[in-house]
């Protein structure tokens, strides 16, 4: 098997369409990068922050790091304003370096986990492991063998002819695997995600992939599980293939049309807390009238994104119940 390992499966290569069709769509509509609203950008850069540092167990708001963003007091555990801290410095300076150079790598880890590690920006010099409770999912390999994996993917990224939403989804799981730094590994394979993508298309600095992945957090975990058992990251490209095709819709519903009816609001907040069937989103609404409910509530959340059913493939089955996506979800924050 060629290095790194994995398959380009047909569901990947769907992925990998779907992603580049939605994307040309925003180009051909004249939504680039450098055409968003200086609020969206803000708001998007924000939740990629918040949850990127979610995943890792900080502890602070949405509100709450905004406030740290716009220099305001923000009381709260001291390590999680200084994670904070970084990744706004290093998002800032995502542009600025080059997604094949490990001095690079090693600047960016410096800058994101800086006064949160006793060495940022240098590499690890003794043994990790990735554990679930005592038993130990992921042992990385030894340090004396960092420098050469990080260089052969490197040169490999370099070189390579893969299209880059699957090269960067090598290069973040990879980056996972090899374990190069004591902690902010996570942090650093999502960050450096978005710098291989951003290069190919400056749309990805201001996707919101990391607020998909935080609402997927199992699921991610799950999928480098499966890529360590495989031994190749098939099975962590096609989760991560998957939100950024999230990802994408989101920022493209964001441009097209930010209009909610009140009723949909209302709707998105009663299913904040837990999947609901039709009758309890009824009672939870209030609403006696079915045909009502479904015309005003229900039917526009489905078709805009914000709902989806748990029985997809039966959609009149007794046992239907609806939850929100990562859309709604995103949509809730902005309520």
């Amino acid at each position: 098997m060629s290095y790194p390992p994995y398959t380009i499966t047909s569901r990947i290569l769907k992925r990998v369409a779907s992603i580049s069709e939605r994307l040309a769509l925003l180009s051909a509509a004249d939504l680039s990068a450098d055409k968003f609203s200086p609020q969206l950008r803000r708001e998007n850069r924000i939740r990629t922050i918040h949850a990127s540092l979610a995943i890792e167990n900080n502890t602070l708001s949405l509100e709450q790091v905004t406030d740290i963003i716009d220099g305001k007091p923000v009381i709260g555990p001291s390590r999680d304003i200084q994670e904070v801290r970084g990744a706004v410095a290093a998002y800032e300076q995502l542009p600025a370096w080059s997604p094949y150079c490990l001095k690079d790598l090693l600047t960016a880890h410096g800058v994101l986990m800086h006064d949160l590690v006793d060495r940022p920006g240098a590499l690890r010099t003794g043994s990790v492991g990735v554990f679930q409770g005592n038993r130990v999912v992921h042992m990385a390999p030894p340090a004396h063998l960092i420098h050469g994996h990080l260089e052969k993917l490197f040169q490999w990224l370099q070189k390579t002819d893969e299209h880059p939403l699957i090269a960067g989804c090598v290069v973040h799981y990879e980056l996972e695997f090899i374990h190069p730094f004591d902690d902010g590994n996570g942090r650093m394979g999502r960050l450096w995600q978005t710098l291989v993508l951003s290069k190919w298309n400056p749309l990805f600095i201001y996707l919101p992939v990391e607020t998909v992945v935080r609402h997927r957090q199992k699921e991610y975990y799950a999928a480098l599980g499966f890529a360590d058992q495989q031994g190749e990251a098939s099975p962590f490209i096609d989760f991560m293939l998957a939100a950024l095709q999230d990802s994408v819709e989101i920022l493209q519903s964001d441009q097209v049309s930010d209009q909610v009816s009140d009723q949909v609001r209302r709707l998105l907040v009663v299913l904040l807390q837990d999947d609901k069937s039709a009758l309890e989103l009824m009672s939870s609404l209030s609403l006696r009238h079915a045909p009502t409910f479904r015309k005003n509530y229900l039917n526009p959340a489905l078709q805009n994104g914000l709902v989806e059913r748990t029985l997809p493939d039966k959609p009149r089955s007794p046992t239907q119940r609806y939850r929100l996506t990562a859309k709604g979800r995103l949509r809730i924050q902005k309520l």
